[in-house]
């Protein structure tokens, strides 16, 4: 996985949750993502938590569940953190 964020992928998170998170918090929560992750559903569930609590913004139980099927049905490179946060983004 990239150690580098996209500055442009952080001013989204930014702007689009109203928080300011910092590159350092999305680094730490995404070391900790295995390509495995993106296939087992209750990984990917609490890592959606996860970025639910660190921008402090609810995420309905559906919208959970479109984020993990949209995930699984993308084939999208587990590596390619950026990608996942674009997608999730648009939710």
């Amino acid at each position: 996985m990239s150690k580098n964020i996209s500055r442009d992928a952080l001013k989204a998170i930014n702007k689009k949750t109203g928080k300011n998170i910092s590159e350092s918090a999305v680094k730490k929560l995404a070391s900790t993502v295995k390509p495995s992750t993106m296939q087992n559903e209750a990984q990917l569930r609490q890592l959606i938590k996860q970025v639910s609590a660190m921008a402090n913004v609810p995420v309905s139980e559906e919208t959970i569940k479109d984020i993990i099927s949209a995930v699984k049905k993308s084939g999208m490179n587990p590596d390619n953190m950026e990608a996942l946060m674009k997608m999730m983004m648009k939710k």
